[in-house]
């Protein structure tokens, strides 16, 4: 009986324990599930991000490849801008076009890298002639230069200014490049002056060599305008020193005829003064019995002389006297001219030499109801002067202002300044007829009068002023005028103040 009890439970608690072990295979299976799910969403996460990964690692190389690429593209232009900084130097100093074509190296262009090259510049008679090349045969060079110019379409572009390059270059223009050079990386800058287009410059590679870049192009253009302003350069100063060695041999010319003259007019100087002086010597002697002859006459000594004829001798001894003033103002002029006067420097106050002319021009003045104005300072310094010769200026000028001055007018004598160098300044102003433009540039000349009333009526020699001027230069002086037609002239001129003011003067004067 208890056996039998026994059984049925055990078959119950086996069946509650394969329920309960059912039940947890059946959680364990649904836990299992949701851990490989997750596991498969962690999975799939892994694989997005290592694409990802993947993805950015690509990205870096590439960027990594570029900036690589950028870098030795940067280095490169920069050798490049060095060694464009160096032939630029160099170019830019040469003064003739041969110079400039003989700094154009290939170290130049291996540093810019590029194996082919060809400089072609037009000559003087516009023919395009190749000035440098390298890595192209003699040969090959005259037939490129041929080609390249009958062809239309290139001979245009350059023309035009248009760079041409195998980055840039049309297929047509590729292709007939490639042709003409052998060469399949290229860059071709026409070269352009301020007269159009004098050249070009051509860079190129074999296939095997890099390909051109942007940079390339900008390197060899910025070549070709170095060239083209170092030729220019060269031509105007060729052009310049042309012309200056030009001048400089119509200088010396000019100056040898100017010599030449100056010796003829020196010379014709000369014989004009010795004549001067021998004509004005043989004048003396009859004058002098004339005058004798005609005082005696005069005097009665020979015989009673009717009033007629003391009349007539009278006039015979005034035009003598006249004569005789002119021969002595020839001899003083030739004298001084040709440095025979001998003149006696010395220090004389101002104030006493004015004042004794002022006494002995007192006559005229007054004669002709004429004021003579002296405005001479007290402090104004010593001169030294001739004080025979200094006297004849004052006399000349004073006597020639009471002459063209007309009856109530001024005549003034002053000295308003002296001069840095030791020279005082004097002036004679008179409020006289004045002298017109046109006669002021002839008044220092000999003989020349000016026409006008006062001349037509009263005589003169025309000397005086000449005279006046040549005491002046013998003083190392000036003398100039200024005038208005019909309100009056002023006459000044330049005395020294010292020995050393003078010797300075007359050491400039004789170093020029």
């Amino acid at each position: 009986m208890s056996n039998l009890s026994i059984i049925p439970l055990s078959v119950s608690a086996l069946v509650f324990v394969l329920f309960i072990v059912v039940i947890y295979l059946w959680l364990t299976l649904n836990n299992s599930e949701e851990k490989i799910n997750q596991l498969e969403e962690a999975h799939k996460k892994m694989v997005r991000s290592f694409n990802e990964l993947d993805e950015q690692a690509k990205l870096i190389v590439k960027t990594d490849l570029e900036l690589n690429k950028a870098q030795e593209e940067l280095d490169k232009r920069l050798n490049g801008l060095n060694a464009l900084q160096r032939t630029s130097r160099q170019i830019g100093q040469a003064l003739n076009e041969d110079e400039i074509f003989d700094k154009l190296k290939s170290s130049l262009f291996e540093e810019l890298g590029f194996s082919k090259i060809l400089v072609v510049v037009n000559d003087d008679s516009q023919v395009p002639k190749a000035r440098t090349h390298i890595g192209i045969e003699d040969l090959k060079v005259k037939q490129i230069v041929e080609v390249l110019f009958k062809d239309d379409y290139l001979k245009s572009a350059l023309n035009e200014g248009h760079p041409l390059s195998s980055i840039n270059s049309s297929r047509k223009a590729r292709e007939k490049i490639s042709q003409i050079f052998e060469i399949e990386h290229y860059v071709l800058i026409p070269i352009l002056t301020q007269t159009g287009l004098l050249g070009f410059v051509f860079v190129g590679n074999l296939p095997d060599a890099p390909a051109v870049t942007q940079g390339d192009e900008e390197l060899i253009a910025i070549l070709a305008g170095q060239i083209g302003q170092a030729i220019e350069n060269a031509q105007l100063f060729d052009k310049v020193f042309r012309s200056s060695q030009e001048l400089e041999i119509k200088v010396k010319d000019r100056t040898k005829q100017l010599a030449k003259a100056l010796a003829q007019v020196e010379e014709i100087n000369r014989k004009k003064t010795e004549f001067i002086s021998a004509v004005s010597h043989e004048l003396r002697t009859p004058l002098t019995s004339i005058k004798g002859y005609a005082a005696i006459l005069m005097a009665g000594k020979i015989g009673v002389v009717p009033d007629a004829v003391k009349e007539r001798l009278a006039k015979i001894n005034i035009h003598s006297d006249n004569l005789v003033n002119l021969i002595n103002n020839l001899l003083d002029i030739a004298r001084i001219e040709s440095g025979r006067v001998d003149m006696r420097f010395e220090i004389h106050k101002t104030k006493t030499i004015i004042d004794n002319i002022a006494d002995l021009l007192t006559p005229q003045v007054t004669a002709k109801e004429i004021k003579l104005k002296i405005d001479i300072s007290p402090s104004i310094p010593e001169v030294y002067i001739d004080t025979s010769q200094a006297e004849r200026i004052f006399i000349n000028l004073l006597s020639n202002a009471v002459k063209f001055t007309p009856k109530g007018g001024i005549i003034t004598l002053s000295a308003p300044f002296v001069s840095d160098k030791g020279f005082a300044t004097f002036q004679v102003a008179d409020s006289g007829i004045g002298i017109g433009p046109a006669d002021l540039e002839k008044l220092f000349s000999e003989f020349f009068r000016v026409e006008n009333e006062i001349n037509q009526t009263v005589k003169g020699t025309g000397l005086g002023l000449v005279l006046a001027k040549d005491i002046v230069m013998a003083h190392h002086g000036k003398i100039w005028v200024d005038s208005q037609f019909g309100k009056g002239t002023t006459f000044s001129f330049t005395l020294p103040t010292s020995k050393s003011a003078f010797d300075n003067i007359k050491k400039i004067t004789h170093t020029t």
